[in-house]
């Protein structure tokens, strides 16, 4: 069983060590059993079913529903031995391995010093004591995000979050344009667009880590600092009456009167799993009205329209420096192949007042239309102080001449954070002209192993035998790109461009039995897929 409230999802043992999650969960409020996905019908052949890789809990779920998980599958005989330390999350899921601290407390010494290398006073591993923002934050980010692994499992807690993670940027189909959620992308991408971020407000500030509640009720969690009284902590905070009609224009104790309602709207996941957005945003809905974007106003006023909206709030707060330019505009217009667009793109990048992931997601952008001009006015960027916008500026140096790039990429190769140096182990592999100077030879081999080490890791997953076989068709290996698309067929047989990839591999390698036997296969999983009946048309006869 996986979940407490509102939902219970179950598990089933598929074969000895595979434990699958049932589409089929139970409500724990209406004590009734509901279909998670109620619109779709799938075959057992459907990588979506519940029976498939995208359902499977030892590699998409156990990591964070388990403490000191390990997942060890094993690519050759495709089999899992995962092992935990306990299901659910524990203690040492955040403090880390308790030992020490089990001697700390049974010690009859001075417990006020640590005797215990490397912990703190109490013998753990995580300080949280410490009140550092940073690391207790990305102790939570851990599972609250959307995000790709770097390990087989756990990662050990204190460990900094790009060491163990590559988090997913503000993407199309994932966020809104402005930064909104979208899809099920938890809660730190979000977090990290907020000013309380910004400011130092920690996940604790409201939430109690260890009851799974807020730490106070209603409107009462956000007045311990928005109020007259404010909250020394932090002292740039303005001090006003916020939870009053004069300022949410509200009757006081009905929904509209809740902070929450305007500056955290509410999306559903999993049918009846409520999640708030922590980008704590004002609402906009003169964005809404350009763009299309939602806004907090027209959840509740679904019978009135953005520009509705935007007029009230322009009358009620006429001075408000929340309708200045919004870097959705120019999002918005890059989603949708919109010309022009780069420049803008690259100041948001440039400019630092922006958070780091509103940054690095203008980079991400930008590699559709950037050309050698501006990669190179985003090199500065390789040098960023945040590993995210590092990480997409070296991205973005693949429209600069071989000969330029190759400095840059070799210098990335020993960057302080694992995320940036395999994103420049990837960049590699459009070198292959250049020989590696020998000082960098040592580095070229910790991050390309570092990158190994994470496909390795995820060698379970459909979408890491696609990178692969993309990584061998770079490296001109048909062999090995052959067997990577044929994995990602067998595990995920609706990615129609793994089957693409193979009939056209062995058309290169004239095996045209094999094209054709492949090319039916495919169009067996996807009838009438528009890209494969192309393929078809294009064998004699």
């Amino acid at each position: 069983m996986g979940g407490i409230f509102p939902l219970q999802q179950y598990l089933i043992e598929t074969e000895p060590g595979r434990h699958q999650s049932l589409d089929i969960a139970w409500d724990q409020q209406k004590q009734a059993w509901y279909h998670l996905y109620p619109d779709q019908v799938l075959v057992p052949e459907d990588g979506f079913h519940w029976s498939g890789p995208y359902k499977n809990w030892n590699a998409r779920c156990a990591e964070c529903h388990a403490t000191g998980f390990e997942k060890n599958y094993s690519p050759r005989t495709r089999r899992y031995q995962s092992t935990a330390a306990e299901i659910g999350v524990g203690c040492e899921a955040c403090h880390g391995p308790g030992e020490a601290h089990l001697r700390w407390a049974e010690s009859a010494e001075d417990q006020t010093q640590s005797p215990f290398p490397g912990l703190n006073a109490r013998g753990f591993l995580v300080d949280f004591a410490s009140k550092s923002s940073e690391v207790e934050i990305q102790q939570c980010a851990g599972c609250h995000s959307r995000r790709e692994p770097f390990e087989d499992g756990n990662p050990l807690p204190a460990k900094p979050f790009h060491d163990s993670y590559r988090l997913a940027l503000l993407r199309e189909g994932l966020y809104h344009a402005d930064g909104q959620i979208l899809d099920e992308v938890y809660v730190y991408g979000s977090f990290l667009q907020s000013k309380m971020y910004a400011k130092g407000v920690t996940c604790t500030d409201c939430h109690d880590a260890h009851a799974a509640e807020l730490r106070a009720e209603g409107n009462a969690i956000c007045t311990q600092c928005h109020s007259p009284a404010g909250n020394a902590e932090f002292p740039s905070l303005a001090t006003r009456l916020y939870d009053d009609p004069s300022h949410h224009f509200h009757e006081a104790d009905t929904d509209g009167a809740q902070c929450v309602s305007c500056h955290m709207i509410e999306r559903t996941y999993m049918g009846i799993d409520g999640r708030r957005d922590h980008s704590f945003r004002v609402p906009r809905p003169d964005l809404s009205a350009k763009i299309g974007t939602p806004n907090a106003c027209s959840d509740c006023h679904t019978d009135q329209t953005a520009a509705w909206a935007a007029e009230e709030l322009e009358k009620r707060f006429p001075d408000s420096v929340h309708r200045g330019p919004h870097f959705a505009t120019s999002f918005h217009g890059a989603r949708q192949g919109r010309r022009g667009t780069g420049a803008d793109l690259l100041a948001i990048a440039m400019q630092k007042s922006f958070p780091a992931i509103v940054r690095a997601s203008a980079l991400d952008l930008l590699v559709r239309q950037a050309d050698a001009g501006l990669a190179n006015q985003a090199a500065q960027l390789l040098d960023d102080e945040h590993p995210l916008v590092r990480a997409a500026a070296l991205k973005l140096q693949e429209a600069v001449p071989e000969t330029e790039r190759l400095g840059r990429v070799l210098a990335a190769l020993e960057d302080p954070v694992k995320s940036v140096r395999i994103e420049a182990a990837r960049q590699l592999l459009g070198l292959r002209r250049s020989p590696i100077p020998p000082e960098s030879v040592d580095a070229t081999r910790t991050a390309s192993r570092e990158w190994q080490e994470t496909l390795a890791a995820k060698a379970d997953f459909p979408e890491t035998h696609m990178a692969i076989g993309g990584t061998a068709l770079v490296l001109r290996n048909p062999a090995a790109a052959i067997s990577a698309f044929t994995e990602v067929t067998r595990l995920d047989p609706q990615l129609v461009q793994a089957w693409t990839f193979l009939v056209r591999l062995h058309l290169s390698q004239r095996d045209f039995a094999a094209a054709q036997f492949a090319l039916q296969r495919g169009l067996a999983a996807n009838p009438g897929n528009p890209d494969l009946e192309a393929l078809k048309r294009q064998f004699p006869g």
